[in-house]
């Protein structure tokens, strides 16, 4: 099988996990960065170009799309699925995924439970939002943040209204959450792939700090999930269409609740916290899907 993996750095530990988990089973695979690959559209005449080159008789790709490139990497995705290629994360799906707002507003309506959010756009209408939400602490994030960034805890109302206010000021798109304090700065990374749960791992903050993501200084541990934890995070991933995902949710005294679902997850972290082959399951998905 042909694999084109697409990447705007092939030396990155995700990337080149995947590159060898297709070597080692005997596949052709290519890391193409989004960013140099150019469409034709026309109709019954689709093409795409890498480096001044026809890009022909590709089986599968696997997208592993940055925040910064998700208009143009998801077009390019999108070309390569209208030319027949299978894809686990279709573009749509990078899409629903990416925009944490849409992915919450989808991920409700199949009765997932998540933490309370509100949004609203209107200063107006800032204290009738967050009276919706009720009292503080308030969890305040971007709508396109990613690995912890752009997300702000709020402990007063006052600094809630100023976060806010200095968000709307930025013309940016954002979203207010409430904050369950009883997981305790930890939450879980389930690692979807397919139809089930192939690893986890506990993510714990370090001191002083809420977020959990390793990139903000946290730690991860290898994680036993319940059955419930396990169908949630399925579900999730089928609802957003994904067939790779990571899935993020907190401890609750409600239960298990959905923080997030990423549709490009690192592999760093969940393979040496759980040392599960995680790359070699994703090329395996793609075995039982991709040969055309």
């Amino acid at each position: 099988m042909k694999i084109a993996i697409l990447s705007r750095n092939a030396r990155l530990y995700s990337t080149q996990r995947l590159v060898d988990a297709a070597r080692e089973r005997g596949h052709v695979v290519r890391v193409l960065d989004p960013l140099r690959c150019y469409v034709r559209i026309a109709p019954g005449n689709m093409a795409i170009r890498y480096k001044g080159k026809a890009l022909r008789d590709i089986d599968a790709a696997i997208p592993r799309i940055g925040t910064q490139s998700t208009f143009y990497g998801t077009a390019v995705l999108r070309q390569l699925e209208m030319m027949g290629v299978y894809t686990p994360n279709p573009s749509d799906a990078v899409l629903r995924a990416r925009d944490k707002l849409r992915c919450l507003q989808i991920l409700a309506s199949h009765g997932l439970q998540m933490p309370a959010t509100v949004f609203g756009d209107n200063p107006d209408d800032t204290n009738d939002v967050l009276a919706m939400l009720g009292d503080p602490p308030h969890v305040i994030k971007l709508n396109e943040g990613s690995q912890g960034t752009g997300v702000v805890l709020a402990e007063k109302r006052s600094a809630s209204q100023s976060v806010i206010e200095a968000f709307r000021g930025l013309y940016a798109n954002f979203l207010v959450q409430e904050f369950i304090a009883e997981a305790n700065g930890s939450d879980l990374r389930c690692f979807v792939v397919g139809n089930k749960v192939v690893a986890a791992m506990q993510r714990d903050a370090s001191a002083g700090e809420f977020r959990a993501n390793l990139h903000r200084g946290g730690t991860a541990n290898k994680a036993t999930l319940s059955a419930q934890e396990k169908r949630i995070a399925v579900k999730a991933a089928q609802a957003l269409g994904l067939g790779v995902a990571g899935v993020d949710l907190l401890r609750s005294n409600r239960g298990p609740l959905l923080l997030e679902v990423n549709a490009s997850p690192g592999l760093e972290g969940i393979e040496s916290a759980s040392g599960v082959d995680v790359a070699a399951h994703i090329v395996r998905h793609l075995e039982r899907h991709g040969v055309r």
